[in-house]
């Protein structure tokens, strides 16, 4: 026998083994009661109670109803339709209990925020604007004794940096004053006079922090070469004018004060009242 012939046996044998499965699964729950299945220790107590029983309840003796009796039962009988109550009218409510609505609330929230946030950018602005009353940066800055800031600066052969107020304090010459002041005015020229000029520490060609070079005795910027003399007057590199300095005064007891909050642009290119050259190599770039 081929085996093709096997298989074809095989897949009519299957198919026939699952009809007859199909029919007795049909046949049985159609045969079943509708109240369902009972568990077998339920139907040996029902037996006996049965036996026991003196006088005979239909209920024990009724043949259980099969599924499709139940449906054919269920097919011939009316279903009664019972009309709804209508439904109450809604009261009115009272306008203090109502409150807002949900789109006034919204409405008035979103505009709430609004508010806050401008008002909190406002605030902002105007104290990024606004200069502080006290000290630090944008303030007045109480450096201390001019004596002993001179002092500090010509034994270190370097300015004092004064952090406070972003600041280079370095000493001018009093033989300089007669060029100074055909240069400079205001308050600036107060500080010559007095012996000292402070330079803002920001380059004024792309704002770095410029450092001291201690060998060239410059001002010397490492990111793009602007180099600046002692007094912060421009020498080289692609800087447009001096260094930025701030107003310094002196009271009476010989406090130094520096105003960063009043900021004056630094000498054009060609001022060079002191005549300082390079004293030794530089740290960033030759001269331009």
């Amino acid at each position: 026998m081929s085996s093709g012939v096997v298989v074809a046996l095989a897949v009519v044998a299957v198919a026939v083994l699952g009809g007859l499965f199909l029919v007795t699964t049909s046949r049985r729950s159609d045969r079943n009661a509708a109240i369902g299945l009972l568990a077998r220790e339920t139907m040996q107590r029902d037996r006996s109670a049965r036996k026991s029983a003196v006088t005979t309840d239909v209920a024990f003796v009724a043949t259980p109803l099969t599924g499709k009796e139940v449906e054919r039962a269920a097919r011939g009988t009316d279903v009664a339709v019972i009309d709804r109550a209508p439904a109450l009218p809604r009261p009115p409510m009272d306008v203090e209990q109502l409150g807002v609505t949900r789109r006034q609330f919204l409405n008035r929230s979103t505009i709430a925020m609004f508010g806050v946030g401008l008002g909190g950018f406002g605030t902002a602005l105007l104290a990024f604007l606004w200069p502080p009353p006290g000290g630090g940066f944008g303030g007045k800055v109480k450096v201390g004794k001019l004596s002993d800031i001179l002092a500090a600066i010509d034994t270190k052969k370097e300015p004092v940096y004064v952090a406070e107020a972003r600041a280079y304090i370095v000493s001018y010459p009093k033989d300089s004053l007669n060029k100074a002041k055909k240069n400079y005015a205001g308050p600036v020229l107060t500080g010559m006079e007095s012996g000292v000029v402070a330079l803002y520490q920001k380059c004024v060609h792309l704002g770095c922090k410029v450092p001291w070079c201690g060998t060239s005795q410059w001002f010397e910027c490492p990111c793009h070469g602007s180099q600046y003399n002692r007094v912060g007057e421009k020498k080289g590199g692609p800087a447009p004018r001096g260094l930025d300095r701030f107003a310094a005064s002196v009271d009476a007891d010989g406090v130094l004060t520096v105003d960063s909050g009043q900021r004056t642009e630094g000498p054009p290119i060609g001022v060079n009242t002191t005549g300082q050259e390079a004293e030794g190599p530089h740290c960033v770039g030759g001269k331009e």
